[in-house]
């Protein structure tokens, strides 16, 4: 991992995304993109770099060239809020002006990402990262893994990772992913969740468990099963008790939903703070 991206709109989460990136980067050895995207007034006369190509905006292109130098300001002072707290990381500024989704896209095809780490707001965090939103778009799209982060982490070296699952042939899918995330929190022990609707069901989802684990040699894993006739509440009650460090979630290229988080289910964790949410891509 040698490329982080961070979209930012200068808000509190943005910025806590920043942070984390900062730390990330710290500890692989990689440098950090900042992203600001701006939406351009039709009448404008500017490129989706941020220049002006010629014509006569008139008030808007004014408009625009002091917006520009109003961002570039406020991204260099995250820059210089870097150069205090992570010395040793570079950090890139990057202002597009496109429509958010295809600007960060973009960005991770022009600059090569391998990790996108983006803010989202507590209350609506997983509606944002799993309905029709710019972030959702952006887990669906993105050819990279996308880290969701909801709060200021001051440490984020997470020990206890959550990754949910109904352990059927879909979830051998995601192992790769897992063994990455494993490489990069080599200390993290993972709890690999079902939840089921029924106690009886409990025996048969401890055995498809740890026949996943031991299949695929998965280290410092370990079982759990948590009963509850919801998925999401299910998952939502493990992860206060085990207090995750952080939720892994594989997601479909075509729908950007995993198999075991639907859109209803999206809008139920809604109002749950949930640690900082990890997607990649199936396969």
């Amino acid at each position: 991992m040698k490329n982080l991206l961070v979209p930012t709109d200068f808000s509190p989460e943005s910025h806590h995304a920043f942070g984390v990136a900062l730390q990330l980067a710290g500890q692989v050895g990689a440098a950090v993109t900042l992203l600001h995207v701006l939406a351009v007034p039709e009448t404008a006369g500017f490129s989706t770099v941020g220049g002006p190509v010629g014509g006569d905006g008139g008030m808007d292109d004014l408009f625009m060239i002091k917006l520009l130098q109003a961002t570039k300001r406020r991204m260099h002072g995250l820059i210089d809020e870097a150069a205090r707290t992570a010395s040793n990381v570079t950090v890139h500024d990057m202002v597009l002006t496109d429509s958010t989704g295809p600007a960060i896209l973009q960005a991770i095809e022009t600059q090569h990402i391998d990790l996108v780490v983006i803010g989202a707001q507590i209350h609506s965090a997983m509606e944002n990262l799993f309905t029709s939103s710019h972030t959702e778009e952006l887990v669906r799209l993105a050819p990279c893994p996308v880290l969701t982060v909801k709060y200021a982490v001051a440490d984020f070296a997470p020990r206890r990772i959550l990754f949910p699952s109904d352990f059927t042939a879909e979830a051998d899918q995601a192992v790769p992913g897992l063994r990455q995330v494993q490489a990069l929190f080599p200390d993290a022990q993972f709890h690999l969740l079902q939840v089921v609707e029924k106690e009886g069901e409990v025996a048969a989802a401890q055995a498809r468990i740890v026949d996943f684990f031991e299949r695929h040699n998965l280290k410092h894993a370990q079982p759990a099963i948590y009963v509850d006739d919801s998925t999401i509440s299910g998952i939502s009650a493990y992860a206060r008790q085990m207090q995750a460090d952080l939720l892994v979630v594989p997601t479909h290229g075509r729908t950007g939903l995993s198999r075991l988080l639907h859109t209803s289910v999206a809008e139920s964790v809604a109002t749950h703070a949930f640690p900082p949410v990890l997607t990649f891509k199936l396969g």
